[in-house]
């Protein structure tokens, strides 16, 4: 899963790096202006300016024409990182009971309690830290995860049988 945020890193700085080659052939006029209402005579000045600094006028038509920002080169490895040690901590929270208890009823008890309270923590920092309210955020996030174990668990028990 590391790999997978990796390679969506990359290929989005890869997407700007190509976006960013094609602007620079083709420095355009004032399309984007007239977007927002301007009059020739109000954006003029600005394009003449912009074109004097070909780099700005990139820049510029790379935010505002495509909505693209330029990437964080360590974002790629970044994002690698967070999603590996997310999976980690995220597959050792349900697994650690049965590593110190050692009849599987039990532990699958103590595991659901277990992964429950994590899915209520994680979703609660999660709130604080997108600014959403956090106790719906922590409702949300152990709503959807104890969905999904069930309907895994579900799956696995239809299988066995």
């Amino acid at each position: 899963m590391g790999l997978g945020g990796y390679l969506a890193a990359k290929s989005d700085a890869d997407q700007y790096w190509s976006e960013r080659k094609r602007e620079e052939k083709e420095i355009q006029s004032s399309r984007n202006f007239v977007r927002f209402g301007l009059q020739p005579e109000e954006y003029w000045p600005v394009v003449n300016a912009l074109k004097k600094r070909p780099q700005a006028w990139i820049d510029f038509m790379m935010r505002f024409e495509l909505g693209l920002e330029k990437p964080d080169p360590g974002w790629a490895l970044q994002s690698a990182l967070t999603i590996a040690g997310a999976y980690i901590v995220g597959g050792i929270i349900p697994l650690f009971p049965y590593v110190i208890i050692p009849h599987a009823v039990e532990a699958l008890k103590i595991s659901v309690g277990v992964t429950l309270v994590a899915l209520i923590i994680f979703g609660f920092v999660k709130g604080m830290f997108t600014g959403t309210k956090p106790l719906a955020s922590a409702l949300q996030t152990a709503v959807i995860g104890a969905t999904a174990s069930a309907v895994a668990f579900g799956i696995a028990r239809a299988i066995n049988s």
